[in-house]
């Protein structure tokens, strides 16, 4: 059995915890040892980077919260497809060895390899990029997948700095400039068989992802056996909050809380480790009782 940093651990019930935080290795302006330490020193208990698309780093991130002493979940967000529409899943605790995840997640990056190439080949042919680019196309396609979009438009923008931004939102539509995605029950089943706890990334989301309701919330968990969902959320708004509490402890699931930290400005924040025993206690992590 490897050595994780959260072997053996016990938190108080009252212990700071963040279940959803990202680094440069996605989308993420944090560096993994910055984070990491700056964790440490704010006295959090627990935390978990869940890059998006990234659980083959599970590894040298544990290398990392050893190093430091800080203990990190294994974990990863993914980024899927739900009735055409974006969702994320957040995978706790998935083996650290090669795994059917991290099999999908190397599948993935290759699909947003394509979409952007793709995208490259259709602004040269209408004269938005010019084919002396290449190396910085090259660039793009090194990062990691759900940065890939972003360079690209940023580059397509820097390019042709008098495009309206409708005309520019057009362009990118045009050329097929997307997030690769998986449909979700095929992630959850690959995370699942990797030993993986699946959780629905922040429900109430409604800026590009599905804003689930209680019936949305009924149709996904008639399709897709998740574990449980993420219910605090920077942007859930009170009543989203007690309603996907509700939803839980009426079918038994597990819930998670995360800041969604990409940045030093968006800093982590401290939920409480005894409102999340339950699912700790899956990922082999001891809560005190309050």
């Amino acid at each position: 059995m490897p050595i994780l940093s959260t072997t053996n651990l016990v938190l108080a019930a009252d212990a700071a915890i963040d279940l959803q935080l990202h680094t440069t290795a996605s989308d993420g302006q944090w560096e993994a040892a910055e984070l990491i330490g700056y964790l440490k020193r704010e006295g959090f208990g627990l935390a978990a980077i869940t890059d998006h698309d990234r659980p083959e780093l599970a590894q040298s991130l544990q290398d990392l919260a050893l190093a430091k002493a800080m203990p990190l979940l294994v974990a990863a967000e993914m980024s899927c497809l739900w009735r055409e529409q974006m969702v994320d899943v957040l995978c706790f605790g998935f083996t650290l060895q090669p795994n059917p995840l991290t099999a999908l997640a190397a599948e993935l990056h290759q699909r947003q390899q394509t979409i952007i190439a793709n995208a490259y080949a259709y602004c040269c042919n209408a004269g938005f990029l010019g084919d002396q680019m290449q190396p910085q196309l090259d660039a793009i396609l090194r990062q990691p997948s759900a940065s890939q979009p972003h360079v690209f438009a940023a580059l397509v923008k820097q390019q042709n700095p008098d495009l309206a931004p409708a005309q520019f939102s057009q362009l990118l539509q045009a050329a097929g400039c997307d997030f690769a995605t998986t449909p979700i029950a095929a992630v959850v089943a690959a995370a699942q068989q990797s030993g993986a706890v699946c959780i629905l990334a922040h429900p109430g989301r409604d800026d590009g992802f599905v804003c689930f309701d209680q019936p949305l919330l009924e149709q996904l968990w008639a399709e897709v056996a998740l574990d449980g969902l993420e219910v605090e959320y920077p942007l859930h708004t009170p009543d989203q909050i007690a309603l996907y509490r509700s939803f839980a402890a009426q079918r038994s699931l597990l819930t998670s809380a995360g800041s969604d930290s990409h940045r030093p400005s968006k800093p982590p924040i401290r939920y409480r480790a005894g409102d999340y025993r339950a699912l700790l206690g899956r990922l082999g992590v001891v809560v005190e009782a309050d």
